[in-house]
């Protein structure tokens, strides 16, 4: 392992008015043991990080959070929209989902991403927690819509926080990827802009994409949207910027 095997998870927790029983965090690159490329706090299996490390990784991430190892409910993520409900107990097999939520204490649904925007969730009640992973992909294909529907919670009860993403001055899209998400809805052109993009592309927002989104679906508590990844090297792994890289892990769970 590194030399940096003494350090501890830096943590990021969001600012927003969720219950007390309510906890979550959003992992950073430092206080972990992973080398470069993947330094050093890297909770991604599939990125080719050795493995050894990985483990480490995330036994840090639950020593931090004062949970057991166990605790997280990690998805086998693919940019898609489904949706799966965390058992009380340790899954058997690792789910391919984008989004999860939970009634039970103690679980954590944790998303890892590397420039896609994660997303968490819960009722002002704290009975409820869920984490989706927002990708421009799995956004556009409802994957927000779908976890709130699985949650079966007042949408108006609900509140959400928007983690590290890519920001709207980094991220260029084709023309394909605005028309997909305006033939949904209307309103949505004006995420996207041309100023600074090369000819014929756009830059765009998928903090506000993913607002409009919440808010059509009745969800009006929404905190965060203020990262960037791909500018903020120091803090946090992009896939964009980097290529070969680590990952984040932002998770929610009830105490």
């Amino acid at each position: 392992m590194s030399s940096d095997a003494v350090s501890v998870p830096v943590l990021i927790r969001p600012d927003w008015s969720a219950p007390a029983n309510i906890r979550a965090v959003c992992t950073t690159r430092a206080g972990g043991v992973s080398e470069p490329p993947w330094s050093s706090m890297n909770l991604g299996d599939h990125v080719g990080d050795v493995p050894e490390h990985v483990r480490e990784n995330r036994i840090r991430l639950a020593g931090a959070c004062n949970l057991p190892a166990d605790a997280f409910g990690w998805l086998s993520q693919v940019h898609g929209t489904e949706v799966v409900c965390l058992p009380a107990g340790v899954a058997a097999t690792i789910p391919e989902a984008d989004a999860s939520f939970t009634r039970t204490v103690g679980r954590a649904c944790t998303i890892l991403t590397a420039d896609c925007l994660p997303v968490i969730l819960c009722d002002q009640n704290g009975t409820t927690v869920a984490a989706a992973h927002a990708g421009w992909r799995s956004l556009c294909g409802g994957v927000l819509e779908n976890l709130v529907a699985k949650m079966e919670v007042p949408a108006d009860t609900l509140m959400a926080w928007l983690g590290p993403a890519i920001g709207p001055k980094a991220f260029e899209v084709g023309p394909e990827v605005k028309a997909a998400f305006v033939s949904q809805a209307p309103g949505s052109e004006l995420a996207f802009s041309a100023v600074g993009a090369r000819g014929g592309r756009y830059m765009a927002d998928i903090y506000q994409i993913a607002r409009k989104r919440l808010e059509a679906l009745g969800v009006k508590n929404i905190s965060g949207g203020n990262f960037c990844t791909v500018s903020d090297s120091q803090r946090f792994y992009s896939y964009r910027r980097d290529g070969q890289t680590g990952r984040m892990a932002t998770a929610i769970w009830k105490i």
